[in-house]
């Protein structure tokens, strides 16, 4: 007995099926979604070194993969060895200091007797009132458990950022690898006429090459308004630039590793207007020009308005942790693409269907008088 297989089952075959490749794929949406968008930035160079090699796709993916990880893994991850050393290092310091000593030794130090802070006399007004000390003992612990658990959850994320990112290292090697097919099949299966699906991914590569390039572009940006501000102050501003041009690139912290220890020390020291100065320009000026300059570098490749770009990256930052900084304004370029494809099919067709009536009436209205 022959049995035919209607359509109608078949989607709905097809639907259940995509909705089990989305659940078992799901941990790992955002690494293939950023190899996908990183293989389509250096895709050409990857073609240039297989001609090189004389058809080795293979040898060739992996040392594109090779090459991508000495660029972007090894940077980033020095940079968080180095921060977190640093980290460690400051907060066994200053545990060790408030175990060792008392609150009064606390206000008898260098960067005590030189602040606005002496100036109150809180040494004879903590040794009348032991209320005083205890209120001050408990800030310190309470900022001491801040800290063990900041720093938690600062190790915590650095790992899954390095694994997500070796993930994504070994994920472009198989699309770089197999990545030209699996687009053709992808346009195959697709229901959209070849011209849209060809659309969609040009916008697709454009924005990703954009975002790309603009982290880097932001980041000397934010390195050239930090050596500003710092050298408004009295800082070394070369010193400072570069530090916060590097540390940019660092997720979630980023620049405000260097400028938040550096302003409440100026702050402690009694340098007051300096460390304010320098607090207020890292979170008013180095931490928000990039996603402004970010914002404006995309908007032309993305067909977007400048403030939904911005809106794009900071809902991505929120959605998608440090990869919705590209994630963001991709969708939104996405959405923008789709819907002028709409717009070409369903909207502009009434337009060419009224200007055929209305040069077809004038012809009518001719006949209609010559009667």
């Amino acid at each position: 007995m022959s049995k035919t297989l209607t359509k109608p089952f078949l989607l709905i075959l097809v639907f259940l099926v995509l909705i089990g490749c989305y659940f078992v794929f799901r941990p790992f949406l955002t690494e293939i979604f950023v190899a996908v968008i990183l293989v389509s930035i250096f895709y050409r160079p990857y073609e240039l070194l297989v001609k090189g090699l004389k058809g080795r796709r293979n040898l060739a993916a992996l040392l594109m993969c090779l090459f991508l990880m000495l660029v972007i893994v090894v940077p980033l991850v020095k940079a968080f060895i180095y921060a977190g050393e640093k980290s460690v290092t400051a907060y066994s310091q200053t545990m060790e200091f408030f175990n060792n000593h008392d609150v009064n030794d606390i206000f008898k130090t260098e960067a005590f007797k030189y602040s606005f802070l002496d100036n109150f006399d809180i040494i004879s007004f903590a040794q009348k009132h032991e209320t005083f000390k205890n209120t001050v003992l408990r800030i310190v612990e309470s900022s001491s458990n801040w800290l063990i658990s900041g720093a938690t959850i600062a190790v915590k994320e650095t790992t899954n950022f390095i694994v997500s990112l070796l993930m994504i290292i070994l994920t472009m090697f198989f699309f770089f690898v197999d990545g030209k097919k699996m687009l053709e099949k992808l346009m195959l299966l697709s229901p959209l006429p070849d011209k849209y699906d060809i659309e969609i991914f040009q916008k697709f590569r454009a924005v990703s090459y954009t975002t790309f390039i603009s982290t880097f572009v932001t980041a000397i940006a934010q390195g050239a308004v930090g050596a500003i501000g710092f050298a408004i102050v009295g800082f070394p501003p070369f010193l400072a630039g570069v530090l916060i041009a590097i540390l940019s690139l660092i997720p979630y912290l980023g620049s405000m590793i260097f400028y938040i220890p550096v302003g409440i020390y100026y702050l402690l020291v009694g340098d007051i207007w300096q460390g304010a100065f320098i607090l207020l320009w890292g979170f008013l000026v180095i931490g928000t020009i990039d996603n402004i300059i970010r914002a404006y570098m995309i908007k032309g490749k993305a067909e977007v308005n400048p403030i939904f770009v911005l809106l794009s990256i900071l809902g991505g930052i929120t959605l998608f942790g440090f990869w919705g900084v590209v994630l963001g304004p991709l969708i939104i370029a996405i959405a923008a693409s789709v819907f002028h494809i709409y717009q070409m099919e369903f909207c502009e067709a009434p337009a060419v269907v009224e200007s055929k009536e209305s040069q077809e009436s004038p012809e009518k209205t001719k006949k209609h008088k010559n009667k």
